[in-house]
């Protein structure tokens, strides 16, 4: 530990990592199997309609926009969805590091966390394991901008972290020393790896794990919670990675943080995993309704585009809304392929139709920003 780090800390609370007590030697099957079968039947349910959905990239979109506000507010981050997607809607086609252009530096924070989320389903999805170079590239985006940028982005720390009330100048818990972190994280990616443990419960083990471990200076618990659906999609649980559950962890944050922690003082993990399960069947059953009511809204509102926009760019149109319910006039025309008289059209019918609304007006050469509010509805209800 850097003492000096810790100087004028209050340690008399804090828990310690559980060294070489991981992974956990025994657990009591008895105890978790309800809770497992009833987790196993409510992500069944999701992954089914996952699985029925013919885009469950281009409808689900929005929710990892969502999950990034959620998952960074919980960091203290604050932003709004709005806010991240109109900073993402005047920022596109820039996937360098941001600038800000005005808007607060908690919103660019919130859309790096949904860049790197993206950026780690698809490089899984492109053949990439689960492993210490992705977790690492998708933190280096994470922290790219603002105050990450100074954190270290995309290095394993130095020194010795702590969680605790800065303000109370009081440590709660205290993470694997530096020294001993390659070998815990190497530990972690080959349990991950491990079939013999139940894919839910290796989830719930994997994800207190991380967080205990705590690899990095900043970004451990957006990072962490970002791991949970790659590890259910890669093992077969999931049909696809995009499963969030910061909603109920926020809800339920003393609970969370709570049950971590006992796990190292008293290797209490039959208690964090029945909680996790708990979390996860929960989750689960929320996504499954958010997620019928965007493919609701989708079915719906293709019919009204084919009726009202009478054109073959009809779905085409509904689809780019879909995946950018925030949005700029030209980003429409470039990114959907559709004509721009034929833009103009749209846009102007569907303004009518109160279908959209206009942020921000066009500005010299800056084009006009529009906001497609029946989508949006839905998803902040999240």
């Amino acid at each position: 530990m850097a003492s000096d780090l810790l100087s004028g800390h209050d340690l008399s609370g804090a828990t310690g990592y559980h060294y070489d007590r991981f992974p956990p030697r025994q657990l009591n099957y008895g105890r978790l199997i309800q809770p497992l079968s009833s987790a196993m039947a409510a992500l069944a349910r999701y992954d089914q309609m996952l699985k029925g959905m013919h885009n469950s990239e281009l409808l689900l979109a929005p929710l990892r926009s969502q999950e990034a506000v959620i998952s960074s507010r919980m960091e203290g981050t604050i932003s709004t969805l709005d806010e991240v997607l109109q900073y993402e809607a005047e920022s596109e086609g820039d996937e360098g590091s941001p600038t800000g252009r005005g808007y607060r530096s908690e919103a660019v924070e919130v859309l790096l966390y949904s860049r790197a989320m993206r950026f780690a389903q698809e490089s899984m999805k492109g053949g990439q394991p689960l492993s210490s170079w992705l977790v690492r590239s998708a933190h280096k985006m994470l922290l790219s901008f603002g105050r990450g940028a100074t954190m270290a982005p995309g290095e394993y720390k130095t020194e010795q972290n702590y969680l605790g009330d800065r303000s109370k100048r009081q440590v709660m818990f205290i993470p694997i020393s530096p020294e001993r972190l390659t070998d815990g994280m190497e530990a972690l990616f080959k349990f991950i790896d491990n079939d013999n443990c139940e894919i839910l419960i290796r989830s719930a083990i994997a994800h207190l794990e991380f967080e205990a471990l705590h690899p990095f200076k900043d970004g451990n618990g957006r990072i962490g919670r970002m791991l949970i659906p790659l590890v259910l999609w890669k093992h077969g649980a999931l049909s696809e990675p995009y499963f969030y559950m910061s909603a109920y962890f926020e809800r339920e944050r003393d609970a969370y943080i709570d049950k971590m922690r006992a796990v190292s003082a008293n290797d209490e993990w039959d208690e964090w995993i029945i909680f996790f399960l708990g979390a996860l069947e929960d989750q689960a059953n929320q996504n499954l309704r958010k997620a019928e009511e965007i493919r609701s809204l989708y079915d719906d509102m293709k019919d009204k585009f084919i009726t009202t926009l009478a054109s073959k760019w009809s779905t085409p149109a509904l689809d780019f809304l879909f995946t950018r319910p925030v949005f700029k006039n030209n980003v429409f025309h470039a990114k959907a392929g559709i004509p721009a008289p034929t833009i103009h059209r749209f846009v102007k019918t569907l303004q009518d139709e109160g279908l959209l609304t206009m942020i921000s007006p066009p500005a010299g050469r800056r084009a006009a920003m529009y906001a497609f509010e029946p989508l949006l509805k839905v998803v902040r209800n999240s």
